[in-house]
C-alpha cells in the first residue's frame, strides 16, 4: 500500500468555520501574536493566553469537520495515510483519520507550564472544560494549554518529517507554508514522491520540487484530488 502524507494548516478548516490567523480578519489583527502565542506572552500575562485559548476550545463545540477533512480520511481505504498538521483542532480526528502528528499542539489537551512535552504531563481537557489560573498539572506546576507557541521547541517535527521522507505522494492542504519549523518539511520529500498543492491562490510553490497545483479551496480541491487518486470520475 501507498503512502499518502497530508501537510494541512488553516485553510482546511476555514470552511469549518475555525478562524485562521493570518488572514484578513484573522485573529492576528484582533490579538498580537506575541502576546497570545509566544511563550514570553505567556509568562507576561498567562491568564490573558489562557483565556484566548479556553476561547479556540470552546469554538470546537460549534463546528464540524467539512468534506475536506472527511475525504482525507476516506483515502485510508486505499492507502497507508498520515496526516501531519500545523491546525490545534480535532476536526482531523472527528473526521475519522486515525495518524495524526499534530506540530504546533491541541487545543484539548492541557500541560504542565514546567514540563510540556513530558507525556506525563498532557491531560485531556472535556470539551466544556476551561482551564483556569490556579489550575495544576501532576508535578504542580500551572496548567497551561498544550499548544506549541513562537519560542518553544516543535517536539513533533522529527516524526513529521520521517513521515515525508517515506511518503510516496505528498498534499499539502490550507498552509502557505511560511512558518517554520513546518515549512522546511517538504524539503524531506524524496525526489520521486509525486507532490500536490492544494490552494486558491498558490504564490508560494516551492521551486525544488515539481508540484501539481490544484487551484481551489480545500473542500473542492480534495473532491477533485480524491477521484484522481481513486481513479474515479
Amino acid at each position: 500500500m501507498k503512502k499518502l502524507v497530508f501537510l494541512t494548516g488553516a485553510g482546511i478548516s476555514a470552511e469549518s468555520g475555525i478562524t485562521t490567523f493570518r488572514d484578513s480578519g484573522g485573529l492576528w489583527e484582533q490579538y498580537p501574536v506575541e502576546a497570545v502565542a509566544s511563550i514570553q506572552g505567556y509568562y507576561r500575562d498567562p491568564e490573558l493566553v489562557i483565556n484566548f485559548y479556553n476561547e479556540r476550545r470552546r469554538q470546537l463545540s460549534t463546528v464540524q469537520p467539512n468534506d475536506a477533512h472527511r475525504l482525507v480520511a476516506t483515502l485510508e481505504k486505499f492507502y497507508d495515510c498520515c496526516v501531519v498538521t500545523q491546525n490545534v483542532d480535532n476536526l482531523h480526528e472527528r473526521a475519522g483519520s486515525h495518524r495524526i502528528i499534530h506540530l504546533h499542539g491541541e487545543l484539548t489537551k492541557a500541560t504542565s507550564t514546567e514540563n510540556p512535552n513530558d507525556p506525563s504531563q498532557v491531560v485531556m481537557l472535556a470539551e466544556d472544560q476551561d482551564i483556569r489560573i490556579g489550575d495544576k498539572a501532576n508535578d504542580g506546576s500551572q496548567l497551561r494549554p498544550f499548544i506549541v507557541w513562537f519560542g518553544e521547541a516543535v517536539p513533533m517535527i522529527e516524526p513529521a518529517a520521517e513521515a515525508v521522507s517515506e511518503a510516496d505522494i505528498v498534499v499539502v492542504i490550507g498552509t502557505s507554508l511560511n512558518v517554520y519549523p513546518a515549512a522546511g518539511l517538504l524539503g524531506y520529500a524524496r525526489r520521486d514522491a509525486v507532490v500536490y498543492l492544494i490552494d486558491p491562490s498558490p504564490n508560494n510553490v516551492p521551486g525544488y520540487l515539481p508540484v501539481h497545483i490544484i487551484a481551489k479551496k480545500a473542500t473542492e480541491g480534495m473532491q477533485e484530488l480524491y477521484e484522481e487518486l481513486t481513479h474515479k470520475g
